[in-house]
């Protein structure tokens, strides 16, 4: 796989305590990354924002101890807080462009894709890369305007050059396809944070990069 240096994490964790199987988070995060995750998410969807701070906080210093770049899910201030490596915005969420007037090039943006028009907006300026969200419906995301595929994504990356990171039902059975479809990274959830095994998952997964 040809890696992008506009985006060189092919492996991207999204982690939530929920999704983590009753195990310590911050354990499966560790392990994931010692199995080769290149980069991690923090997403904690309807908590107290002094308690995702903690959180994030409590993440920061795991990625720094390996090297490993931190995004924040939706928050830009706890991302400028914590001295993340970038945030991550959806279509509903703040937008790109008053993340950069307010914080400048501080944070790497990513931003949710869900309609292949959104490539004309006016906010792709202020965007690094694009979740393209999601390539196969999950459970972990209710609001599925557009199920991408293979094919959406081959279209997507026909008309832009913004790396993108393929999301939804990403893992051992589906991730060849999305990298083969024009995918610059492989985010994963469940396929680690549930895996009985998050170290060996993450290991398995990162072969498909070699």
């Amino acid at each position: 796989m040809r890696i992008n240096p506009a985006f060189p994490y092919p492996l991207y964790l999204v982690i939530s305590e929920k999704d983590c199987a009753g195990r310590p988070w911050l354990w499966v995060a560790e392990q994931a990354i010692l199995g080769g995750v290149d980069i991690i998410q923090l997403r904690e969807k309807d908590m107290l924002k002094r308690d995702f701070f903690r959180k994030a906080w409590a993440l920061k210093q795991l990625t720094d101890q390996y090297g490993i770049p931190l995004i924040i899910n939706d928050s830009a201030d706890i991302a400028i807080e914590v001295d993340a490596w970038g945030v991550h915005v959806g279509q509903t969420d703040t937008a790109p462009s008053n993340i950069v007037e307010q914080y400048g090039d501080r944070l790497c943006i990513g931003w949710s894709i869900e309609m292949l028009t959104q490539l004309s907006s006016s906010e792709m300026s202020a965007v690094h890369h694009l979740g393209v969200s999601p390539i196969f419906a999950t459970a972990t995301k209710l609001d599925t305007i557009t199920e991408w595929g293979y094919e959406g994504l081959r279209t997507l990356r026909a008309q832009t050059e913004k790396p993108l990171i393929a999301i939804g039902q990403m893992n051992a059975d589906t991730a060849a396809g999305a990298i083969a479809a024009g995918a610059d990274s492989i985010a994963v959830v469940s396929a680690i944070c549930a895996a009985a095994d998050p170290r060996q998952a993450s290991e398995q997964l990162k072969k498909l990069f070699v």
